[in-house]
């Protein structure tokens, strides 16, 4: 029998809260993971139902003779205490899941509908694509129970019933050791809430397979799965202060993905394919972060050429009418006009052209600087000159080309050299840069306290809030904390401190409520603070019950909300 009082007084506080949708699987931390069967579990809207997103999906259904109280809830173990005894669940490897009952408890393994999404990355969830074989087998006895995936029924069986043999107190004892390390926080709210945000980085960190050789990092286990570009960078940052040699592997994960001509794709499965188009350039950044911590000279050496030739190609292909500013891809699609952008809906992009771009134009300056810096600790003068020189040169651009005088922001220009008067969050991220003159500094610091504008209640929404535009539909209105994490970092950079102390306090606080009341980390705020996370549209309204193997609806459990929260949390203490 596990020791409960052990375990919760070595890892006190944890996160104790059953959020639907919250993500419950084996990290990759822990030992090996395969996200190909997709055997990842999810908190149901009852408790304790567990989703089981399988190509074929199943739920498992724990009830409890008793009312109980959740003393954890991780994103790899569970632990309610009833009158009648505790219920446990955890892992024993990717492929098994491990549990104890109380006294009267049932648990049951029912088969829900095919999906009806056909995402044609993952064809494993379209039911035309099923496997004959592959299975998920329950087996109990008087107070244990397993539950299992397996290629064919016979192995699925097999990893259940050697499940029920499991030493679940230790097995418990090793999901948890993942949080005895980490800071305590100011209080006991801000510990749980930093735990929660630890647990869905370990959750979405995966294991070498496939073509994917390293350790890597995914936004979410369901329903994006893959291996993101700029989610990669987002959740190195967070994970420098856990693991720095992790948070590399990360980063050059993403490299090895790279194209022979040195585009980077947004994304890489673990099939091998990728994408067509190529996401924020900020590795440069990410790699330059990473070493500063790591301090490994020779994996500096390994990501020179390769983030050279990234930022080479982007030179070369966006920037069509070679004025020195850069261009997102356009699409065809009407929901997202440039997912390479990764404000793939937003009203910016509804003219649907191509446009000279601050936030394109302003990382790859950036990125383009950071590299400077990395050939200067490699001792390559020559290269570290000719990336300074080129980064100035685009920021002069910037400043030249792309502030709007009317609007005092900067803002996407057309071909033919017209402003599109949308004010986006993409406007603020000049801020990384060192030459942005003290009164367009002062202008933006207004713009984002001006009520009207970006002083959302939640800020900061991704279209100004007097936008005849503005919603809750993701990019259309809503708040991102990637966004609201970089322009931080920028008013930091110019000093401006006072204001991006008022973001990263108002960032957290809305962030931590939802995480109080729903018990997840959600992809993106409604600005305003009028709707719940869950609520906000998604490429559409939402859609009634929450069932995201029918449509995405705003993601929980979303990892660089976790992950740069973690790391504006200690930023601060």
């Amino acid at each position: 029998m596990i020791s409960l009082k052990t375990i919760l007084q070595m890892h006190r506080p944890l996160p104790d809260i059953w959020g639907e949708g919250a993500i419950f699987a084996f990290s990759g931390i822990d030992g090996p993971t395969r996200s190909m069967t997709n055997f990842v579990l999810a908190f149901g809207a009852e408790p304790y139902d567990l989703l089981i997103h399988t190509a074929a999906p199943h739920v498992l259904r724990l009830r409890l003779p008793d009312p109980g109280q959740v003393l954890v809830a991780t994103n790899d173990a569970l632990i309610v205490e009833t009158p009648s005894g505790e219920l446990i669940v955890t892992f024993s490897a990717w492929h098994t899941v491990i549990g104890q009952l109380p006294a009267g408890a049932s648990v049951e393994l029912a088969p829900l509908p095919p999906v009806t999404d056909t995402d044609p990355w993952a064809p494993h969830y379209d039911p035309r694509c099923l496997t004959e074989t592959e299975a998920v087998a329950l087996r109990r006895n008087e107070s244990r129970f397993a539950v299992a995936y397996g290629e064919t029924p016979e192995v699925a069986g097999a990893r259940a019933e050697a499940g029920l043999s499991a030493d679940l107190s230790a097995e418990v004892t090793r999901r948890l050791a993942f949080y005895a390390a980490l800071p305590k926080g100011t209080d006991d709210g801000e510990a749980r809430f930093l735990r929660k945000c630890a647990g869905v980085m370990k959750v979405n960190t995966l294991g070498p397979e496939g073509a994917i050789g390293r350790c890597w990092s995914t936004p979410d286990r369901i329903p994006h799965r893959h291996m993101w570009l700029w989610d990669s960078v987002f959740h190195s940052f967070a994970m420098n202060r856990i693991d720095s040699r992790l948070s590399c592997d990360f980063l050059m994960a993403m490299l090895d993905a790279q194209h022979s001509d040195g585009m980077l794709p947004h994304i890489r499965g673990v099939s091998g394919q990728t994408s067509e188009v190529t996401q924020p350039p900020l590795l440069a950044w990410a790699i330059w972060e990473n070493h500063a911590i790591l301090g490994d000279k020779t994996r500096l050496a390994e990501a020179f050429p390769r983030l050279e030739a990234y930022l080479d190609w982007n030179l070369a292909h966006r920037d069509r009418n070679t004025n020195g500013l850069l261009e997102w891809a356009i699409e065809a699609n009407a929901k997202s006009r440039s997912g390479e952008s990764g404000m793939d809906n937003c009203s910016r992009f509804d003219g649907a052209v191509i446009l000279d771009a601050p936030d394109f134009s302003a990382y790859q300056a950036h990125d383009m600087a950071c590299l400077a810096k990395i050939a200067d600790v490699l001792d390559l003068p020559d290269r570290a000159r000719l990336w300074r020189e080129r980064s100035h040169a685009m920021s002069q651009a910037i400043q030249a080309r792309l502030w709007n005088p009317a609007k005092q922001f900067y803002c996407d220009r057309d071909m033919d050299g017209h402003f599109i008067p949308v004010r986006a969050v993409s406007g603020f991220m000049p801020l990384l840069l060192d030459d942005v003159p003290p009164a367009r500094v002062d202008a933006l610091e207004r713009a984002l306290r001006d009520p009207a504008a970006f002083g959302a209640a939640c800020p900061i929404p991704s279209v100004a809030l007097d936008e005849p535009t503005w919603s809750t539909d993701m990019w259309r209105g809503a708040a991102w904390i990637n966004m609201n994490y970089m322009t931080i970092i920028g008013l930091r950079r110019h000093g401006r401190d006072t204001t991006a102390h008022w973001l990263t306090e108002r960032t957290l606080a809305f962030v931590r409520e939802a995480y109080e009341q729903y018990g997840v980390l959600f992809e993106f705020y409604d600005a305003s603070g009028q709707r719940p996370p869950m609520a906000c549209d998604r490429k559409g309204p939402v859609s009634g019950r929450y069932d995201i193997r029918s449509k995405y609806e705003v993601i929980r459990d979303y990892h660089w909300t976790a992950a740069l929260c973690f790391d504006l949390i200690l930023r601060r203490i």
